[in-house]
C-alpha cells in the first residue's frame, strides 16, 4: 500500500474589482496557462508563509497594475479540477487606485452584476458570482 499524499490545494487569491458604476473587472486566462481562455477574477497563487491580504495586493499589482487599499473577504472555497485541486480566497475590494491594465498581456472586460452568469467565468469561479448577486 502507498504512503504517497495527495498534492495540497494550491491557494490562490482573487479579487472582485468594480468601477464607480458598480461593473465588475474580469481577465482571461492567457495561452499556455491552466484553464487558458477562461474568464476569471483576477488574482493568483499565494506565496508560501504570504498573508493573504498581502497576497492580493502583490497579485494585483503585478496582474493588473493596480493598488489595493481596502478589501474584505468575500468566499473562500475549494474547488477540484482534474488536473489540480485550488483553495480559492476571494476578497472584495472596496477601495483601490490606478487604471487596469492586462499587465501579462491578457484581455480584461468590464461586466455587469447580472451578466456574469453569462461570462464563461471558469467553474470555481461560478459560487463567487452566487455570492455577489446575494450581497
Amino acid at each position: 500500500m502507498s504512503d504517497a499524499r495527495a498534492p495540497r490545494a494550491v491557494h490562490v487569491v482573487a479579487g472582485v474589482v468594480c468601477d464607480a458604476d458598480g461593473r465588475v473587472l474580469l481577465a482571461q486566462r492567457p495561452a499556455g496557462k491552466h484553464l487558458a481562455g477562461g474568464w476569471e477574477f483576477p488574482g493568483g497563487k499565494l506565496e508560501p508563509g504570504e498573508a493573504r491580504f498581502a497576497g492580493l495586493q502583490r497579485e494585483l499589482r503585478e496582474e493588473l497594475g493596480i493598488e489595493v487599499l481596502a478589501a474584505r473577504p468575500l468566499l473562500r472555497l475549494t474547488h477540484s479540477y482534474p488536473e489540480r485541486e485550488i483553495d480559492l480566497d476571494v476578497w472584495l475590494i472596496s477601495d483601490w487606485s490606478g487604471e487596469p491594465r492586462g499587465l501579462d498581456g491578457q484581455p480584461l472586460r468590464w461586466c455587469e452584476r447580472d451578466e456574469l452568469v453569462h461570462a464563461e467565468l471558469l467553474p470555481a469561479d461560478l459560487p463567487v458570482v452566487a455570492a455577489l448577486l446575494r450581497s
